[in-house]
């Protein structure tokens, strides 16, 4: 796999979502959960969002409940609480695993690109990674960095 656009990904109803279909795109690529300490960030994200989807920035909230159960309930039930929430309006996929034996194979590659603190391993929810518009890993960021701290490098990319 040479880049994210090589991957195909199930959106929260399971229909295989090509990402090809973001090709061209900047991309914002984020493991989420509806009950973390981190899950008010979906305002920061909804904030990039409409900031600045029309220059070309999608964001991409894949749920995950591997950490603590944080993400319980179903994939309808997870996006009705976040745009019912949040009012988010950016691009929600079902629910998967970002580490171990069934781990998603977008994540797998991700964090073959950019390697966080403790390695390749996703440390926790919300962990952020910032993707160009030829489809290259560029950044990774941990849970706790917002996403207003993350502006200026999705400008440059813009």
């Amino acid at each position: 796999m040479a880049n994210v656009y090589d991957f195909t990904v199930k959106d929260r109803k399971g229909k295989d979502v090509s990402l090809k279909d973001y090709e061209g795109k900047v991309l914002l690529i984020v493991n989420t959960a509806t009950g973390c300490g981190f899950t008010p960030q979906y305002e920061g994200l909804e904030a990039l969002y409409k900031k600045y989807n029309e220059k070309g920035l999608e964001v991409l909230d894949f749920p995950c409940d591997q950490f603590g159960h944080q993400a319980p309930g179903t994939d309808d039930e997870i996006n009705e609480f976040c745009v019912s929430r949040y009012f988010t309006t950016f691009d929600r996929f079902a629910k998967i695993e970002v580490n171990g034996d069934n781990q998603e194979p977008l994540y797998k590659f991700l964090k073959s690109q950019k390697k966080g603190v403790m390695g390749s391993a996703i440390k926790w929810n919300f962990t952020k990674f910032l993707i160009n518009r030829e489809g290259e890993v560029i950044a990774r960021y941990a849970p706790t960095t917002k996403p207003e701290a993350i502006e200026a490098d999705i400008l440059k990319l813009l």
